[in-house]
């Protein structure tokens, strides 16, 4: 291994539950136990994400392999969704970190 690379800096997230919340919320569940509540509001741009807009639409996720996707083909990459913040909601599921 590299000298300046973790074994953290290597792992690549995979997500292992996603459950629709509100609005454009997913409450996601990694492999290493993370939990995030996480606003994908921001991703909803451009001509494959924006029918994503249509909450009826959002909601038709499904986990595919190892991250969340939709029937239009539209996915946001495992790491990408494990780098973002959570959504602050003043419960304990921000982000549980693992045990």
């Amino acid at each position: 291994m590299h000298e300046n690379v973790t074994e953290t800096d290597c792992y690549l997230p995979t997500v292992v539950r996603a459950e629709y919340r509100y609005d454009y919320v997913i409450e996601v569940a990694f492999d290493n136990g993370l939990i995030k509540l996480i606003d994908f509001s921001p991703w909803l741009e451009g001509p494959v994400f924006e029918p994503l807009q249509d909450k009826a639409t959002f909601q038709s996720f499904f986990l595919d392999g190892w991250t969340i996707a939709w029937p239009n083909g539209a996915d946001i990459a495992p790491e990408t969704l494990y780098d973002a913040k959570s959504v602050k909601t003043g419960s304990s599921v921000e982000a549980v970190a693992p045990v």
